[in-house]
């Protein structure tokens, strides 16, 4: 039986692992120089007091395959529940060869835990080796990323650490499941597809912001949560405040909300309008105190604050563990799933 099942695998896994060694192979050739550049320019910016403009500088340089290597983690799971999961038992029942086999003196059982045993553990192999490789390739990159990009990032958070592979793990269960039901190796390609993809948008919508309490807190205003001022030229007695989605001092928290907040503690988003004197003194469009640290300091005299709800860069590893473990959950309840279906319903 593993004989067999290996025979029908081999084609897809030798192609899988001969992408897997070339961007492994690409990855192990440009993370040392990267990893240098990074070094030199901390050592030389540290240095002259300030890194701000070198991060900019060194993430602008490396974006584009930045995200091209994500995208690869992300789209990975996707591509194993599309390709491997959904058609390993839809194509045996469309064609009606699990009947021969049973026949064979193979129980359903065996027929169905050497499928998913030796598939199922080739895809999170894969896809470990594929996440740990880019999360170690990229951290010059995470540490330099803006907050939109940051590692607990939606985008970034699912393709670093060990959470692909929970991902791949589910989406190969889920698309043998789905495979099972159906029955059509097409049909059960595109709905594991709709499933996977809207269980993923979820999760960070829905789920994981609350895998721990946020943290909530209000600060100062400063350039590094002030996006910028504008007058509104109509009511001269207000100024227009635009916040950024950071916090100070938290560098790559995950900000899940960002409002200003009066002096009566109500809050008015992350942009609004603050009653001040514009026609004169420190936010004045034309005169001796113009200037953005000038006026951000005479709105934090008014009383005026960014209050801000987020998840600190610090349980990034927490929540890598608990997300894992609730895919885990998922793939062993569709697991036991399959094994009562092939056993009571499936002929």
């Amino acid at each position: 039986m593993i004989w067999l099942t290996w025979r029908q695998f081999r084609g897809s896994a030798a192609m899988m692992a001969a992408l897997l060694v070339t961007l492994v192979a690409a990855l192990a050739l440009t993370g040392p120089e990267l990893a240098s550049s990074y070094s030199t320019g901390i050592t030389a910016c540290t240095r002259d007091g300030s890194c701000d403009r070198f991060y900019d500088r060194f993430f602008d340089e490396y974006q584009l395959p930045f995200m091209a290597v994500s995208f690869v983690v992300l789209l990975l799971p996707a591509l194993i529940g599309l390709f491997w999961g959904a058609p390993l038992i839809a194509r045996e029942l469309e064609a009606g060869t699990h009947l021969l086999v049973w026949n064979q003196s193979i129980t359903r059982g065996r027929w169905l835990t050497v499928k998913l045993g030796l598939v199922g553990l080739a895809a999170v192999a894969v896809t470990c080796l594929c996440g740990l490789a880019v999360t170690w390739w990229s951290d010059p990159l995470d540490r330099s990323a803006a907050s939109e990009l940051a590692l607990m990032a939606p985008l970034v958070f699912g393709a670093r650490g060990i959470v692909p592979m929970g991902y791949a793990a589910f989406a190969f269960v889920l698309g043998v499941t789905v495979g099972m039901l159906v029955r059509r190796t097409l049909p059960a390609m595109a709905l594991t597809l709709v499933v996977f993809a809207a269980i993923q948008i979820a999760m960070p919508l829905l789920v994981r912001p609350h895998l721990m309490p946020p943290v909530t807190s209000t600060f100062e205003l400063s350039k590094a949560n002030v996006d910028g001022i504008g007058v509104d030229r109509d009511e001269t007695q207000y100024v227009r405040i635009m916040l950024e989605s950071v916090v100070p001092g938290h560098a790559g928290a995950w900000v899940l909300s960002s409002d200003l907040v009066d002096p009566t503690g109500r809050t008015s988003g992350a942009e609004a309008a603050v009653r001040t004197s514009t026609t004169s003194g420190p936010c004045a469009p034309q005169g001796p105190g113009q200037g953005m640290d000038s006026c951000v300091t005479e709105i934090n005299r008014l009383g005026y604050r960014q209050q801000a709800t987020y998840q600190p860069l610090e349980r990034f590893w927490p929540f890598q563990w608990i997300e894992t473990g609730i895919y885990a959950l998922f793939t062993v309840g569709l697991t036991w799933f399959c094994f009562w279906w092939v056993g009571r319903r499936l002929s």
